[in-house]
This record gives structure tokens, C-alpha cells and sequence, in this order.
């Protein structure tokens, strides 16, 4: 309901659903992720590189630099 105080604002989340597309229809290849911990895992990936790639990253340094830290 934000939306209608805010003209800024819109109703709809376009950019999240165009972001995920690629996903889901590649959802039918992954689906047999071999066990849910690896479903979880692919998800945890694919949202740290959408991510990136929203903020105007490059995915593969973005992910270089935070997996880097963890260690």
C-alpha cells in the first residue's frame, strides 16, 4: 500500500520476475539438484550473482572477493 502515498512507486516487482526468468526456465535442469541442501545452495549462488549483476557488478569478481573474505 506504500505505493499510493509514493508516486515514485509502483505496484509491481517487473525487475524482480525479469531477474528470475532465467531461473525458473531453467528450473526443469535443476531440479534433481541431488538433495535439498544443493537446491539450497544453487539458490544462495544464483542470488549472490543476480545481485551483482543488479548493482552492476561483474559476478565472477563479485564472487571472487566474497568468497575470498570467508576464508
Amino acid at each position: 500500500m506504500r505505493y499510493l502515498d509514493c508516486a515514485e512507486l509502483t505496484p509491481d516487482n517487473n525487475a524482480a520476475e525479469n531477474a528470475i526468468r532465467p531461473f525458473v526456465l531453467g528450473r526443469k535442469n535443476w531440479l534433481f539438484s541431488g538433495s535439498p541442501s544443493g537446491a539450497e545452495s544453487s539458490c544462495a549462488m544464483y542470488s549472490l550473482i543476480e545481485t551483482a549483476k543488479h548493482k552492476g557488478l561483474n559476478p565472477h569478481e563479485y564472487l571472487l572477493k566474497v568468497l575470498n573474505q570467508l576464508l
